[in-house]
């Protein structure tokens, strides 16, 4: 009798029932309940961390961002559009989508949060980035921004990892493209990263932004702010 093909061993091994495990013994005391660590993370974070500068729904974002990057030194970076947040909350409420340059962001963005089921979108898998991306002189995180083409008009955008990404954005409005509702400009690194971000909170368009100057940012940070603004209930 021949063997069976592996992947037919696996997809067996994958539908058969599978006793629950025995929990390991508790050796340690820490705090395991979801909803207490959330609760006491955040009551921490502002117990500790200067908010005054910002508006309560700013705060909101600030002290989520806060817990992802375990670091309340964080809010002296933060910059905030007087309407970004007024801006993004509307737009997802209206269904906009959130538009991103990394399929980490695309993952950590919690659906349930999202107002209006809103499609969450990273075209950094394109096939036709490459092309693009070779045929521009530039990076695919940038080529995949075009790609969103009308899409991209009234959408949340969050850039979290390529200061190209958000470089290209800035000329694709310049030059009288589709003009997204705000700009999470997040993204991390030594080169291009601080300048981006820059030149977003000097963007001459008034497109409503959220950056974190310097060289600091990165998906987590992108994901936290995306989170916190899709819905107002901090422990949702």
């Amino acid at each position: 009798m021949p063997e069976p093909a592996v992947d037919s061993v696996f997809a067996d091994e994958a539908t058969a029932p599978v006793a629950a495990p025995a929990a390991p013994t508790r050796r340690y005391a820490y705090a395991s309940d979801p909803q207490a660590i959330y609760r006491d993370s955040f009551a921490t974070i502002r117990a500790e961390t200067d908010l005054t500068r910002f508006t309560p729904e700013e705060s909101v974002v600030a002290v989520r961002m806060v817990h992802a990057a375990g670091d309340t030194g964080l809010v002296a970076d933060l910059d905030f559009h007087p309407r970004l947040v007024e801006a993004a909350r509307g737009a997802l409420r209206a269904g906009a989508p959130v538009l991103t340059d990394a399929q980490m962001i695309a993952s950590g963005v919690t659906r349930r949060r999202l107002p209006a089921g809103n499609d969450v979108r990273c075209l950094l898998g394109d096939p036709r980035t490459t092309e693009l991306a070779r045929a521009w002189g530039t990076t695919r995180s940038a080529a995949a921004v075009s790609l969103w083409g009308d899409a991209l008009e009234g959408a949340v955008v969050a850039i979290g990892n390529a200061p190209t990404a958000l470089f290209h954005l800035l000329e694709i409005v310049a030059d009288g493209g589709p003009r997204p509702a705000a700009v999470l400009g997040i993204p991390v690194g030594f080169i291009g990263s601080a300048e981006s971000k820059e030149a977003l909170a000097a963007n001459p368009y008034d497109l409503p932004y959220l950056v974190v100057h310097g060289r600091r940012g990165g998906s987590a940070l992108c994901v936290a702010a995306v989170n916190a603004l899709a819905t107002e209930d901090e422990l949702a």
